[in-house]
């Protein structure tokens, strides 16, 4: 504790404005990624900004908070003017764009470690973790391209027994998902931009944890920090507590440790950089929340059905776009 009081007495403020700064950098790379994977959206950086602001809020209080963030984000972006299944597309491919690049940064990060630190059983965990993912997200993305005609079977068979869900509406989105992947996978400018911005995103990330770490004396081993990085990120997908909370820190901490950083250095500065990168965006995610909502304009409920007609838009996607409106809204 004593070292502890000593090391915040000498912690450097320009090293903790810095870390919050990569940190508010990492978000708009995040950003970016989502604007590339719906390049049909004219949504500008800013109003997707706060769109995972309020998604990461969300996602960050309530345990596997990633599905009720994904829904908010969802919806959010359907009622600013993103095509449902556009918004779905990019919210999916976004994710798993993501984890793809943070198992690869680790990959690479263990590999380069080898000759220096050996193999650890932690690191094998998370190896073959990540392994998992990526098998998981390419069996998906070949069943939605190869197989259309049996994944239609087998989800109208699923469907068609639920009261509550439409099979036809399943179906079809279904077919609009996988037309849209081929797309994506055709183009290969767009999924080198959306690897590029998912890289983006993590590294200045790390470089948030690497300064904050920095800020109270002591400078990281840029590969060691990577791993405990890319290991924290990796278990914290696991879906027990908010965005990670307790998982991240209980990896990051004695990771960091067994590199070199100092015990107290290494909890001090996880414990600043989670402030930043967890805490701070709770508060302000509900205010970008509120933000999104009072931009919306009111609209006119007849000119609403017609573009809706006209556009042929389902009818699900419509009732998000419009019917859960006061209907003090519809001038």
């Amino acid at each position: 504790m004593r070292d502890a009081i000593n090391r915040l007495g000498k912690v450097q403020p320009l090293f903790l404005v810095l870390g919050v700064g990569l940190e508010i950098a990492a978000l708009l790379a995040y950003a970016q990624l989502m604007r590339v994977s719906m390049p049909r959206c004219d949504l500008g950086l800013f109003r997707v900004f706060r769109i995972n602001l309020a998604t990461k809020s969300l996602t960050n209080l309530v345990p596997g908070g990633s599905a009720a963030g994904s829904a908010l984000g969802y919806r959010l972006l359907v009622t600013s003017g993103v095509e449902g299944t556009d918004a779905g597309f990019a919210i999916a491919a976004t994710g798993v764009v993501s984890a793809c690049v943070l198992n690869v940064i680790l990959w690479v990060a263990l590999l380069l470690s080898l000759p220096f630190h050996g193999i650890n059983v932690l690191y094998g965990i998370a190896a073959v973790a990540g392994v998992v993912v990526i098998a998981f997200a390419a069996g998906l993305v070949f069943a939605l391209m190869r197989g259309r005609v049996r994944a239609h079977r087998v989800l109208h068979a699923i469907t068609s027994r639920l009261r509550f869900v439409d099979s036809e509406r399943a179906a079809e989105v279904v077919e609009q998902v996988a037309a849209r992947l081929r797309d994506v996978i055709s183009d290969r400018e767009l999924v080198e931009r959306a690897a590029v911005w998912a890289t983006l995103n993590w590294l200045l990330d790390a470089a948030s944890l690497w300064v904050f770490v920095r800020a109270f004396g002591e400078a990281s081993n840029v590969l060691g920090l990577l791993i405990a990085f890319g290991l924290a990120n990796v278990l914290a997908v696991i879906p027990i507590t908010p965005g990670g909370l307790g998982i991240i820190e209980t990896v990051l901490v004695p990771t960091l440790v067994g590199f070199g950083v100092g015990r107290t250095v290494a909890a001090l500065g996880v414990a600043s950089y989670r402030l930043a990168q967890f805490w701070i965006p709770i508060p302000i995610g509900g205010v970008a929340y509120l933000t999104v909502r009072r931009d919306l304009r009111p609209v006119r409920l007849r000119d609403a059905a017609a573009q809706a007609y006209d556009t042929h838009e389902g009818q699900l996607d419509w009732a998000e776009r419009y019917g859960r409106r006061r209907p003090a809204d519809y001038t």
